[in-house]
């Protein structure tokens, strides 16, 4: 079984450990249409537009 010859430090050790927890935020972005937020490369959830046509058709309310 392998072990280790020298103990590693905390700083070594913390390195190593520091890119694993972060997460990217998704890219949020402005409809054309309507103005309200969505994420890119999607359907807009509140008009339903999608590069400039529409794709789905809204709820009436």
């Amino acid at each position: 079984m392998a072990v280790p010859k020298r103990k590693v430090s905390r700083a070594r050790r913390d390195k190593r450990r520091s890119s694993v927890w972060k997460l990217t935020a998704p890219a949020i972005e402005r409809c054309p249409s309507c103005s309200e937020f969505k994420l890119s490369h999607r359907m807009c959830p509140e008009c339903g537009v999608y590069k400039g046509r529409m794709v789905a058709k809204q709820k009436a309310e």
